[in-house]
């Protein structure tokens, strides 16, 4: 049988069978994904995507990558990013596509003609299952670098500490892609609140090296070209003991052993420049 008349096969059986498959399908699914869908959302689904592929084979045959094919694929991409953000793995995806080889199998299988349509076809749905993989896998990536960004943005605060004073307080290992974050919500915050100072503290910052050192620089150059005056706090007498050894060199910038010593310091400043300002209304 040539594969016009596989296509014309399948087409009439799909046609003629449409309720009991569809029906079919929807249950061994839903068997499948154990009520984690309601029957009427997977109905649905299941019903485009019977469509579509019925309107495609009637239109074009088993070229499952040919144009007749996009809506389908379109609804298969579409239906495994919706699975893949609700947590369901990307096999029981495929295998969602894959139950529709089991419902037309004892409906083709049985004899020399059908056997050889429900082969071609069951290569398509395979096709079709694997681009169900693709779609996850990017989606779960999407989703993995949204979560990364998220906690990144909850890793690094800035926080108001007193009129004037923003504190930014760093725990963990600080890196480029961090020091970017740091850097845009500072000099943001800086904006907000018309603050004039800046206190870096690294307290939770388990070492300091030469590359964490220039990140901690950068950022303060930063701040500085903002207008506000930086302190870098939480240094520890092992910190002290590494910055000494590796030869990295602060400059201006003043430090302080603890928050509360630079904060105080902040506090001064403020004052000062407040009186100042005072002064020169009068």
């Amino acid at each position: 049988m040539t594969t016009e008349g596989n296509t014309q096969l399948l087409v009439e059986t799909l046609v003629a069978q449409r309720d009991d498959f569809l029906a079919q399908w929807t249950s061994t699914v839903g068997e499948d994904l154990q009520g984690r869908l309601s029957k009427a959302e997977l109905g649905h689904e299941l019903s485009e995507l019977y469509e579509a592929i019925l309107g495609a084979l009637t239109a074009s045959g088993l070229d499952g990558r040919g144009e007749h094919f996009a809506e389908t694929r379109s609804l298969l991409i579409e239906l495994s990013r919706n699975r893949a953000r609700r947590g369901f793995t990307s096999t029981e995806t495929a295998r969602s596509v894959f139950a529709l080889k089991e419902v037309l199998e004892p409906s083709l299988a049985g004899d020399e003609q059908g056997a050889q349509a429900y082969l071609q076809f069951a290569r398509l749905l395979d096709d079709l299952g694997l681009l169900t993989t693709e779609a996850y896998i990017r989606t779960r990536e999407e989703i993995i670098s949204s979560q990364a960004e998220q906690l990144l943005e909850l890793a690094t605060p800035v926080v108001k500490l007193w009129d004037g004073v923003v504190g930014v307080p760093l725990v963990g290992t600080l890196d480029s892609a961090r020091t970017q974050v740091v850097m845009e919500k500072l000099l943001q915050t800086l904006v907000d609140t018309n603050s004039t100072h800046a206190i870096i503290d690294i307290t939770g910052v388990p070492t300091v090296d030469t590359q964490v050192a220039q990140h901690l620089l950068k950022t303060v150059v930063a701040a500085r070209m903002m207008g506000a005056q930086c302190t870098i706090s939480g240094i520890r007498p092992q910190i002290a003991q590494t910055i000494v050894a590796l030869g990295i060199e602060f400059g201006d910038i003043p430090t302080n052993a603890s928050l509360s010593d630079a904060l105080r310091q902040a506090l001064k400043e403020v004052a000062l420049d407040a009186d100042d300002d005072v002064r020169g209304l009068l």
